[in-house]
């Protein structure tokens, strides 16, 4: 049943001491890899999902400061007060980069999830998704009041069970991350094509972390594969291409459908110029030259993961630029994370429920904008501070 307000002290409570306590720092971005508080104090920044450094480019804030003559807001929905062009320049240039037909651009991408979700299925369908897919998609999957089956992460036997056993009177839909964002690891698509093509599922990849840092030329899930078979690819625009809000890439039917039946996308006031016009210079900065933003990122990821293992520090495998330390308990997590701020390093530990019970760990990013000091930097940080937290426990 849903909370009483007189129970919420007592759940706060309950929630601190188990050291799943939230609360917002404020920090000003001063470079893509570097912030300061309000204190003045400065921290090399390894929490954030600004993978390229697109945030401070020159070329994507010049376009911005170009943009605002047309206005620090739009002004009100696309459908009924109009669109700025920017905003469908940059959905043709997705589609173009995605190899799709078209885009719909939405305001997050938690909510191109949610009006994805919302819009396609319902009553009848049944959804398949991943267990370890992002809160957006869970709580799309909710909305829909389609039949939801999870499947074990990445776990194509299961997944094809679920599928043979499952009655359906609709659509089937299977939905994953392409990128899942605490482990880092990437969905199995050619297992995920078969299965869909098998049992007449449509398949909806969100490739949120996964834009820009994996395939040849960033496109993502499916060029990291190289093949096709996505019917939906969900993306942000708020990670690789340091803006914000998200969109939908697909065959023309089904944009045109979710411009018209998409609650999220009809009744929201829709992003700004400035916001279209930086997205779509961060999306031509990438596709003009992926190998200066991609190359710089693998190159730096491949550093730090070197220095971690040459120091001892654990972490989960992965092809991507997110880099899981897992230490088990929300304390430990903390505690080392608390340590490693305190000398100017910024980590994210994150904890239940955004990870399983017991997995609390590490989540460090790293970026094309770290330069090689700031690497070593940190490196020398994590590795005293990790040596120091194992003797004191």
């Amino acid at each position: 049943c849903p909370m009483k307000i007189k129970d919420i002290p007592q759940k706060l409570a309950d929630i601190r001491k188990e050291d799943r306590f939230r609360a917002v720092h404020d920090l000003r971005m001063v470079t893509a890899s570097r912030g300061v508080d309000r204190r003045g104090k400065e921290y090399i920044v390894f929490n954030s999902n600004d993978y390229l450094g697109m945030t401070h480019e020159k070329e994507v804030e010049e376009a911005a400061r170009r943009a605002v003559i047309y206005g620090t807001g739009s002004g009100g929905a696309r459908l009924t007060s109009g669109a700025v062009f920017e905003l469908s320049d940059l959905e043709k240039e997705i589609a173009h980069y995605k190899h799709k037909e078209d885009a719909v651009i939405f305001n997050t991408g938690y909510m191109t999830n949610l009006g994805v979700l919302y819009a396609l299925a319902g009553p009848g369908d049944v959804i398949f998704s991943d267990a370890l897919n992002h809160a957006s998609i869970v709580d799309g999957c909710r909305i829909s009041r389609a039949t939801i089956k999870v499947y074990p992460h990445s776990d194509m036997e299961a997944l094809e069970k679920l599928l043979r056993e499952t009655a359906c009177d609709g659509q089937r839909f299977i939905v994953t991350d392409g990128v899942f964002s605490m482990d880092g690891d990437v969905a199995d698509l050619p297992g995920l094509v078969g299965l869909k093509e098998k049992y007449g599922a449509l398949l909806i990849v969100d490739d949120a972390h996964a834009t820009g840092v994996i395939g040849d030329t960033g496109r993502g899930t499916a060029e990291y594969y190289h093949m096709e078979g996505i019917d939906l690819q969900v993306g942000t625009l708020s990670k690789s291409l340091g803006t914000e809000g998200g969109f939908a890439a697909a065959d023309r039917t089904i944009t045109d459908y979710l411009r018209n039946c998409s609650r999220p996308f009809i009744f929201s006031t829709s992003i700004s110029a400035i916001t279209g016009a930086t997205a779509l210079a961060a999306l031509k900065l990438l596709e003009g030259n992926p190998e200066k933003y991609m190359g710089a990122l693998r190159r730096n990821t491949k550093y730090m993961k070197e220095g971690l293992h040459k120091a001892g520090i654990s972490f989960l495998p992965g092809d991507t630029s997110i880099i899981p330390i897992v230490m088990g308990r929300e304390e430990a997590a903390m505690e080392y994370a608390a340590r490693c701020k305190e000398r100017g390093i910024l980590l994210s530990a994150i904890r239940p429920p955004s990870v399983p019970k017991g997995t609390s760990r590490i989540r460090l990013t790293v970026t094309a904008a770290h330069t090689r000091e700031e690497l070593d930097r940190a490196l020398e940080v994590m590795a005293e501070e990790m040596k120091s937290i194992r003797h004191v426990r």
